[in-house]
């Protein structure tokens, strides 16, 4: 057994807890599985008079900046979130020569490029699997099981609170306002929902995902974001009547160039789309989450688990530990992210899909006709059309065949403008296999 390696850890709420009880209660285990101890060197706090069951209060310091360049801590874990002081906590660790451990997603997809380059300058580890769906093992798969195979789609979801409420909305004809409530009082939605409903916590671990499957670099900002607040009772219903289901989708492809194998861009994005009942992805219920890897070689691999919570959060956090523990004590650091490949992001508007359309139109004879002409107008072909009269009205719904997302959005403008169109009642793009 090799001399122990002492932790610091940023932050204490509902993860860090889990980490410094998994880390007391499994000592033994980890010690074993590592060739060394592990033994907790101290934790930053915001405020150390807090009661934190099973925390020694001995360990609490509210000087971060001293905990992470400390010459006795060898790994740092940061699970503080947020952009600042994390990033400037992570760089100041780094450059003392300390590995990291984060679980910070919004970190990561808005500057990661600066922290894995002081990884690489200082010859430290950065690894963040709890950072994107949970307990599920995805990242390292990327990152080093699939890194010598060529990805071409990552597809799933990502978020458990969009999720539950999707799932309550088509299981239980929930409203959104009542499915949202109810997810905050089980514990998997914050009091301000704002970046699960809006995409915003999807649209970060979008990104993680694309710079990791595509060798790219891929922010935040570089991801088209809808989120759920505007899906409707209709929609769920025209979904069903399709026999879908409607999800929160995020969608990370490499869009080929004519004889050209890297691709001319990748597509990132982040938005509600239906998707069959056949589909893996449509059995995933209430809070879970599931990806699925398209590649080359390995074809597809679906991964499924808890995407949240304290317990499965720490769970990837220990994993990342145990494996950065063992390079410190072998002296060997682990892979670092490259991003050798600099695919351009591609607008949403190259982006190829699918629509679901359903319009409220007046019963009259050459409707279908009119309708049909305005798709054609913009190069849209009609996979599939139904239409129901109501009286003087008629409900028209209309699939699409793939075609890129900016005619689509021009088509649906279109029908706007019609005067046999009353409304147009429901629009929402359609995945999975044609």
């Amino acid at each position: 057994m090799k001399p122990g390696l002492r932790v610091a850890l940023l932050g204490c709420g509902v993860v860090g807890t889990e980490v410094v009880r998994l880390l007391r209660e499994q000592a033994d285990d980890l010690a074993a599985r590592v060739g060394a101890p592990l033994e907790v060197a101290g934790i930053a706090v915001r405020r150390p008079d807090r009661v934190r069951e099973g925390v020694d209060p001995e360990l609490l310091t509210t000087d971060a900046h001293t905990l992470v360049t400390r010459d006795d801590v060898d790994i740092v874990i940061e699970v503080i979130g947020g952009i600042e002081p994390a990033r400037t906590l992570m760089l100041e660790a780094m450059k003392s020569g300390k590995s990291v451990i984060t679980a910070n997603k919004a970190l990561l997809a808005e500057d990661g490029a600066t922290l894995f380059a002081a990884a690489r300058e200082y010859g430290a580890d950065l690894y963040y699997e709890a950072s994107v769906a949970g307990a599920i093992p995805l990242l390292r798969p990327l990152r080093e099981s699939l890194v010598g195979d060529h990805v071409h789609r990552v597809l799933g979801i990502v978020n458990g609170t969009t999720n539950y409420v999707l799932d309550q909305m088509d299981t239980h004809g929930a409203g959104f306002n009542d499915a949202l409530e109810e997810a905050q009082s089980l514990g998997y939605a914050e009091a301000d929902p704002t970046a699960d409903v809006e995409g915003f916590d999807a649209a970060a671990k979008a990104a993680i995902l694309a710079q990791l499957a595509f060798h790219t670099p891929v922010t935040a900002a570089d991801v088209h974001r809808e989120g759920i607040t505007e899906v409707s009772a209709a929609d769920v219903a025209g979904a069903q009547g399709m026999d879908c289901v409607v999800k929160l989708l995020a969608i990370c492809e490499r869009i080929p160039s004519e004889g050209g194998r890297n691709g001319r861009g990748v597509s990132v994005r982040v938005y509600p789309a239906m998707i069959p009942r056949s589909h893996p992805l449509a059995s995933v219920r209430e809070a879970y989450n599931a990806v699925f890897v398209e590649a080359e070689s390995a074809g597809s691999l679906m991964f499924y688990g808890a995407g949240a919570g304290g317990a499965p959060t720490a769970s990837a956090i220990l994993g990342d530990l145990v494996a950065v523990a063992r390079n410190v004590a072998g002296g060997t650091p682990g892979p670092v992210e490259v991003t050798y490949a600099k695919l351009p992001v591609l607008p949403m508007g190259e982006t190829v899909t699918r629509y679901y359309i359903q319009l409220d139109v007046t019963d009259e004879a050459g409707v279908l006709a009119t309708v049909a002409e305005e798709f054609a107008r913009h190069g849209v072909s009609i996979q599939a059309v139904r239409q129901v009269g109501l009286g003087e009205e008629a409900q028209l719904v209309v699939v699409t065949h793939r075609a890129p997302d900016a005619a689509l959005s021009a088509t649906v403008e279109g029908l706007r403008g019609l005067e046999i169109v009353r409304e147009v009642a429901s629009v929402m793009r359609v995945e999975g296999e044609e």
